[in-house]
């Protein structure tokens, strides 16, 4: 069986958002109880990651970092079509995920005791996000 939903994620800026609950549910309305569940977002400006879920502090500091490594309006970006947060956005996106594949153990997503599913935006302004979900089983 495969199915396949797409999720919207409303964003407020830069920053984490949690969506582990929202792809739970995709999965749960399924009926898969083992399998694979994959994500991909629709974006050059944001990204999947799996995180630490427990403690907020870690995904502060990777926004840290992120700024750091690279940063918004650096005189080496020619395009700044969007402003200065542009550029870095989509080579933010390119250092880490446009998708995740997870496992699926008893009907929802099989992670950690630690790991969730987060949805990184990459721009300073906010954002309508679009996250496909596709759900394989037996």
């Amino acid at each position: 069986m495969i199915k396949q939903q797409t999720i919207a994620v409303h964003t407020q800026g830069r920053g984490s958002y949690d969506i582990t609950s929202k792809v739970d549910t995709v999965i749960s309305e399924s009926g898969a109880q083992t399998g694979l569940c994959h994500l991909f977002i629709q974006h050059t400006s944001a990204s999947l990651i799996l995180c630490e879920n427990a403690d907020p502090t870690v995904r502060k500091d990777l926004d840290a970092f992120m700024a750091r490594l690279v940063p918004d309006g650096d005189a080496i970006f020619r395009h700044t079509a969007e402003g200065d947060d542009d550029m870095p956005a989509h080579i933010r996106t390119i250092l880490t995920h446009s998708s995740l594949s997870i496992p699926i153990s008893h009907g929802r997503c099989g992670l950690g005791t630690w790991q969730g599913v987060y949805l990184w935006e990459h721009r300073t302004h906010p954002h309508h996000r679009q996250v496909t979900i596709t759900v394989q089983s037996e």
